[in-house]
C-alpha cells in the first residue's frame, strides 16, 4: 500500500477519534456544570450568648383580691396572677368579676383607661391597677404581672408597655399528636405531615370520632391558654381542603361523593375547637400547601396551568366557603415549596403537589386569594419558602428573585412570612437578605425545637440569636411587623425524641426559645440573658445561685451545638454542589442520620482542606464545652430545685450531649483523616484515620448501647456512617488489587505480543485483524472479561451487586446480542473488537483506582474538575468507541445498513434489559438499592425526600430509556431485514 493511500485510510480513523473525544469533552463539560463544587465564605448570623449575674428576687406584691370584668380572657389572666402569687408562697388571692374598685391589696383592671395606643398596650400603676385601651391590653398586662411574679422580677410600674411587633404567631404545638413510644422507639418514621386532626377521622359516616375531637380540643385549649399567657396573639392551624365541599363549583365533587359529607362533619366538629382561640384573643390562620388536592379535585382541574386564573377560581370558591363557614378565621397561610407523599396523612386521600413554580403562577395565586380574602377583611400569609422549586426556587434567599416575584404586588391583606436565616433553620447561616427588602407586610419565622440540632433534646438557647435577627430586620425594613414561632413543628414527627410541647418529654428545655422569642417580639431590647434567667426561675429553681448556674449552662449551649454538630470550616461558606445548595451541616443528613456518602464527605473535606486540624480540634472543644455544662449543673444544690426529677432530666440530657458529641468528634476525625489520605496519600493521615476509626467504633457502640431505644434521648442513626466506613476500610486493598491487575495485564500483553497485536487491531485497525493461535486467542477473549469484572467489582469495593448487575449485564448483553445476530458467521472479530475496547476502559479504571482505591476515584470525581474532566473525556470517548469499533469491524464484511443494524440491535438489547429492570422496580427504589450499596449520595435521601425528588430526576426517565432502547433494537432489526445480510456479505465469511 502506498504511503498516500495509507494516509487516506487513516484519515477517517483520526476523524472518528477526534469526534468521540470531542463528545467526551462535551459530556465532561456538562458534568462539571452539574457537579461543580464552589463555595464562598459568609458571615453567620451574629449572636452573643451570655449568662445573667446572680439576682435576688423582688418580693411579690401584696394582693389579696383581683377584680376583672367578666370576660374569659381576663378571668384566665387573673387566675394566672393568682397562681403565680401562690407559687411564691403568698396566699392565693380571690378572683372576682365585680365592678372595678381600688381598695388596698386589690389588683384591678380598667379597660378604656388608655387612649391613642395599640390595643395590646397597658400600664401598671403604683396602685396595682392595670390600665388598657382594650381587652387585649388588659389581658396582656395581667399576664405580664404573673410573669414578673414567677420570675422574681420587678413590675414595670408606671411604664406604658406596647408590643414592638403587633403580630406574634405560634404553630399548633403538639396538639393532635400522640406519645406513641413504639413508633418513636423505631425512629424510622420520617413523615412530615403536621395535621392535628387526623386521629379523629373515621373511614365512614359519621366520619369523625367525637371522643378524639374531645381529646384534641382539650389539648388545643391548653396550648392556646399557654400561648396567650406567654404573649402571643395568633395561631396557625393546619387545614383547608378537609373543611371544604366546593359547593359553589358544581362538578368538583359529584353527588354522593363522601368528600362532601366528610368535610361538613369535620367543619362541624372542629370549628368550635378552633373558635376557642378566637375567644381568647388569638388571630386564627389556616395553613395549607398549594396545590392542595383530592383525587376528584385533581381530575376536575384536568391539568390546568397554575398560571391560569380559571384554576384559582376553584380555590377561591373553596376559600370563600372556609371563611364563611368559620367566620372566626382571620386568614390563610400558604406554602408552595414542599409537598408530595411525605406530607400525606395516613388514611386521607388529601395530598399536595409542588406545582406553583413560576413568578406568574405565584402572582396568579396570590391575586386570586387576596381578592377573596380582602372582600371578607381577611389576610393571606404567603410563605416565601420555595427552596429549589422551579423558577422561583431561590425566592426565599435571593432579593432579586423576591422582587421579580413579589415586586409591585401591593395589597393591605398580604403578609409575607420568611425564615430569619438564609436557608433552613441551621446555625452558621447568614441572616436572610430578603427580609431587608420588600414593601409588603413581613413576619419573621423562628424555630424553638431546632430540628437539625437534636429536636430540642440538647440545651440550645437561641435568645441572643433571635434578638440580633429581630433588631437587624427592624432596622433594615420598616414593614416587619411580626414573628411566627414554631414551638413544635419542623422535621419528621417521630424520628427524634418523644418530646411533645406541654405534654411529654423534657419539653421545658426548648420552651425557653418560645418564651424568649415572645419576650423579644414585645421588646427587642430586652436582655436575652435575663430572659433565660427568668425562664430558669419559673421552671427549675427559686434559688438565685442555681438560676445563675443554669444561665451559665445555657450560655455555653450554643458553642457546644455550633461546634459539635457542624464543621465550621465548611459550614461558614455558601456552597454549591451537584447543582444544589447543600446545607451547612451536611455530614449529618438529615436530623439524626450521620452520613457516610462520598459526595457529602469529600465535598466537606475539599472545602475544609486547609483547616483540617482546626476542624478536628473544634469537635474536641465542643465535648469540653458540654463537659463544662455538665459540671456546672452538677455543682448546683439538689435541694434548691423545685422538682428533683427535672434536675435529673437536665443532668441526663447533658450526659447524653457529652456522649453524642464525643461520638461525633471521633467520627469527624475519622472521615476527615480518611479524606486527607485520599487527597495527599500521607502516611500520617492514614495512621490518624485508623486510630480515629478505632475510637469511633468504641464511642458509637457505647452511644447505641446507652441510648438505642430511648424515646427521650434517642441514639443517632449511624447506619450510613458505617456503610461509608466499611467501604473506606477497603480502599487500600482495592488500590493494591488495581495495581496488581494493571501490572498483570501489562505483563500478559508484553509476554504475548500476538495477543496484544490482535487486541490493538480490534481497537484501531480491524482490517488487520486475524485469528491468532489458541493460547493467544484465549487471552484475547479471556483477558478483557477478567479485567471488566475485576475493575467494576473493585470500583464498588466488592459491595455493590446492583451496580455489577447493570454494568456487567450491559457488557454481556451487548456481546451476546451481537453474537446472536451474527448467527453462523465467525464471531471472533466481534469478540476481539468488543474485548479490546473493554480492556482499554478497564485499564483506564485500574489506573485511576491504583493510587487510593475507589475512595480516591470518587474523591477526584466530586472535588477535582481537572482530573474529572480528563477521566470523563477519555472514558466516555471509549464508550462511544465501542460502537464505532464494532461498526468498523462489521463494515469490513457487510454493507453499511447491515453493520449498523447489528450495532443498534446489540446496543438496544444491552440498554433495554437493565432499563426494564429499573422500570419494574421503580426509579426511586432502584436508585435506593444502588446507592445503599455504593454509598455515593446521602443514605437518608430515599428515607426522607427520595433520591429522584432531591436530584430532580423525572419519574418517567426509566420508562423513557426503555422506550429508546426498544426503538434502537427495532431500528436495528429493520435495518438487518432490509439489508438482507446473507446476500450482501463478501465472499469471505466473517
Amino acid at each position: 500500500m502506498s504511503p498516500a493511500h495509507h494516509r487516506v485510510r487513516l484519515f477517517p480513523l483520526f476523524i472518528a477519534v477526534a469526534l468521540v473525544l470531542a463528545l467526551g469533552a462535551g459530556v465532561a463539560y456538562a458534568i462539571n456544570g452539574a457537579l461543580g463544587l464552589s463555595f464562598t465564605p459568609v458571615a453567620p448570623a451574629p449572636e452573643h450568648p451570655s449568662a445573667a449575674p446572680v439576682r435576688a428576687d423582688v418580693p411579690p406584691p401584696a394582693v389579696s383580691r383581683i377584680v376583672v370584668p367578666d370576660e374569659l380572657r381576663l378571668t384566665k389572666a387573673a387566675a394566672a396572677v393568682a397562681d403565680a402569687l401562690a407559687g411564691r408562697g403568698r396566699p392565693r388571692p380571690v378572683v372576682e368579676t365585680a365592678a372595678a374598685t381600688d381598695p388596698a391589696g386589690t389588683l384591678t383592671v380598667k379597660v378604656g383607661a388608655l387612649t391613642g395606643t395599640r390595643p395590646e398596650a397597658y400600664r401598671i400603676t403604683s396602685g396595682l391597677t392595670v390600665e388598657s385601651a382594650d381587652l387585649a391590653g388588659a389581658a396582656a398586662g395581667l399576664y405580664a404581672v404573673a410573669d414578673r411574679i414567677r420570675s422574681g422580677g420587678a413590675l414595670p410600674i408606671g411604664q406604658l408597655v406596647e408590643p414592638r411587633l403587633g403580630l406574634r404567631l405560634t404553630d399548633a404545638g403538639s396538639v393532635g399528636r400522640e406519645a406513641d413510644a413504639d413508633a418513636y422507639r423505631a425512629g424510622t418514621d420520617y413523615s412530615l405531615n403536621t395535621d392535628v386532626v387526623g386521629s379523629a377521622l373515621l373511614p365512614r359516616a359519621p366520619w369523625v370520632d367525637q371522643s378524639a375531637v374531645g381529646r384534641i380540643g382539650a389539648e388545643f385549649r391548653q396550648f392556646v391558654d399557654h400561648s396567650v399567657a406567654e404573649g402571643y396573639n395568633g395561631i396557625v392551624v393546619p387545614g383547608f381542603l378537609e373543611y371544604v365541599t366546593f359547593a359553589q363549583v358544581p362538578g368538583v365533587y359529584p353527588a354522593g361523593d363522601p368528600h362532601v359529607d366528610r368535610a361538613r362533619a369535620m367543619a362541624a366538629a372542629f370549628g368550635p375547637v378552633f373558635a376557642y382561640a378566637h375567644s381568647m384573643g388569638l388571630k386564627v390562620f389556616f395553613l395549607t400547601d398549594m396545590l392542595a388536592v383530592s383525587p376528584p379535585l385533581e381530575r376536575y382541574l384536568d391539568g390546568k396551568s397554575t398560571e391560569d386564573p380559571r384554576l384559582w377560581e376553584v380555590y377561591q370558591a373553596g376559600l370563600a366557603e372556609l371563611f364563611d363557614g368559620m367566620p372566626f378565621a382571620d386568614g390563610l397561610m400558604i406554602r408552595i415549596g414542599e409537598g408530595g407523599d411525605v406530607y400525606r396523612q395516613a388514611g386521607w386521600d388529601y395530598s399536595s403537589k409542588i406545582a406553583v413554580t413560576t413568578p406568574a403562577a405565584v402572582r396568579a395565586m396570590l391575586t386570586a386569594f387576596l381578592k377573596t380574602a380582602g372582600d371578607r377583611g381577611k389576610d393571606v400569609i404567603f410563605r416565601s419558602w420555595t427552596v429549589g422549586v422551579g423558577a422561583v426556587g431561590d425566592l426565599h434567599t435571593n432579593p432579586e428573585s423576591y422582587q421579580e416575584v413579589l415586586g409591585g404586588l401591593h395589597d393591605p391583606h398580604l403578609i409575607v412570612s420568611t425564615k430569619y436565616s438564609a436557608g433552613d433553620f441551621y446555625s452558621h447561616l447568614p441572616l436572610n437578605p430578603t427580609l431587608d427588602i420588600g414593601d409588603q407586610r413581613r413576619i419573621v419565622e423562628f424555630q424553638s425545637r431546632r430540628e437539625f440540632e437534636g429536636f430540642g433534646a440538647l440545651p440550645n438557647d437561641l435568645g441572643s440569636l433571635h434578638q440580633e435577627a429581630l433588631r437587624h430586620f427592624l432596622a433594615a425594613n420598616p414593614h416587619v411587623e411580626g414573628v411566627w414561632t414554631w414551638t413544635q413543628d419542623g422535621g419528621p414527627l417521630k424520628a427524634g425524641p418523644m418530646s411533645l410541647y406541654l405534654r411529654s418529654g423534657f419539653w421545658p428545655l426548648y420552651a425557653l426559645n418560645t418564651y424568649a422569642t415572645s419576650r423579644l417580639a414585645w421588646d427587642p431590647q430586652a436582655d436575652p440573658a435575663q430572659v433565660t434567667a427568668d425562664w430558669a426561675r419559673q421552671t427549675f429553681s427559686a434559688d438565685p445561685t442555681t438560676v445563675a448556674a443554669i444561665g451559665e449552662v445555657m450560655a455555653l449551649s450554643r458553642a457546644a451545638v455550633t461546634r459539635g454538630l457542624y464543621l465550621s470550616a465548611y459550614a461558614d461558606n455558601s456552597v454549591r454542589a451537584l447543582g444544589l445548595e447543600p446545607p451547612p451541616m451536611m455530614w449529618i443528613f438529615e436530623w439524626d442520620i450521620v452520613t457516610g456518602d462520598s459526595a457529602a464527605l469529600d465535598s466537606i473535606y475539599a472545602i475544609a482542606r486547609d483547616h483540617v486540624d482546626e476542624a478536628i480540634a473544634e469537635g474536641e472543644t465542643a465535648v469540653a464545652d458540654a463537659r463544662r455544662m455538665q459540671a456546672t449543673l452538677a455543682a448546683t444544690d439538689p435541694g434548691t430545685w423545685t422538682d428533683p426529677g427535672l434536675r435529673q432530666r437536665f443532668a441526663d440530657t447533658l450526659a447524653y450531649e457529652v456522649n453524642l458529641l464525643d461520638t461525633l468528634s471521633a467520627y469527624r476525625t475519622m472521615v476527615l483523616r480518611h479524606a486527607q489520605w485520599l487527597d495527599t496519600g500521607s502516611a500520617s493521615a492514614r495512621d490518624a484515620w485508623h486510630a480515629a476509626e478505632t475510637r469511633y467504633r468504641t464511642a458509637r457502640d457505647q452511644h447505641v448501647r446507652a441510648y438505642g431505644g430511648d424515646v427521650d434521648l434517642p441514639a443517632y442513626n449511624f447506619t450510613a456512617a458505617d456503610l461509608g466506613m466499611t467501604r473506606a476500610d477497603r480502599d487500600p486493598v482495592m488500590a493494591w488489587l488495581a495495581r496488581g491487575l494493571l501490572l498483570l495485564v501489562l505483563l500478559v500483553l508484553v509476554a504475548r505480543p500476538r495477543a496484544a497485536r490482535t487486541l490493538a487491531d480490534g481497537l484501531l485497525r480491524p482490517a488487520g485483524l486475524t485469528r491468532p493461535g489458541r493460547l493467544d486467542r484465549a487471552i484475547v477473549l479471556g483477558l478483557p472479561v477478567v479485567a471488566v469484572v475485576a475493575s467494576r467489582a473493585m470500583l464498588t469495593w466488592f459491595a455493590a451487586p446492583a451496580h455489577l448487575v447493570v454494568t456487567l449485564g450491559g457488557w454481556a448483553l451487548f456481546v451476546l446480542a451481537g453474537r446472536l445476530v451474527l448467527g453462523r458467521r465467525d464471531a471472533f472479530p466481534w469478540y476481539a473488537t468488543v474485548g479490546a475496547v473493554a480492556l482499554v476502559r478497564s485499564v483506564l479504571l485500574f489506573a485511576v483506582l491504583a493510587p487510593h482505591g475507589p475512595g480516591g476515584y470518587w474523591y477526584a470525581f466530586w472535588t477535582d474538575p481537572v482530573r474529572r474532566s480528563i477521566y470523563v473525556t477519555i472514558a466516555f470517548a471509549l464508550f462511544l468507541w465501542l460502537f464505532v469499533a464494532a461498526y468498523r469491524v462489521l463494515r469490513l464484511h457487510a454493507v453499511r445498513r447491515w453493520s449498523l443494524g447489528v450495532v443498534l440491535v446489540a446496543a438496544g438489547v444491552a440498554l433495554a434489559v437493565p432499563a426494564a429492570l429499573v422500570t419494574s422496580l421503580g426509579g426511586e427504589r432502584a436508585l435506593t438499592i444502588w446507592n445503599d450499596q455504593v454509598a455515593l449520595l446521602p443514605w437518608g435521601l430515599s428515607r426522607i425526600l427520595g433520591v429522584t425528588v432531591y436530584l430532580g430526576i423525572p419519574a418517567y426517565l426509566p420508562a423513557a430509556v426503555l422506550t429508546v432502547a426498544v426503538l434502537l433494537a427495532a431500528t436495528g432489526g429493520l435495518l438487518l431485514t432490509l439489508a438482507d445480510g446473507h446476500r450482501s456479505c463478501h465472499r469471505r465469511r466473517l
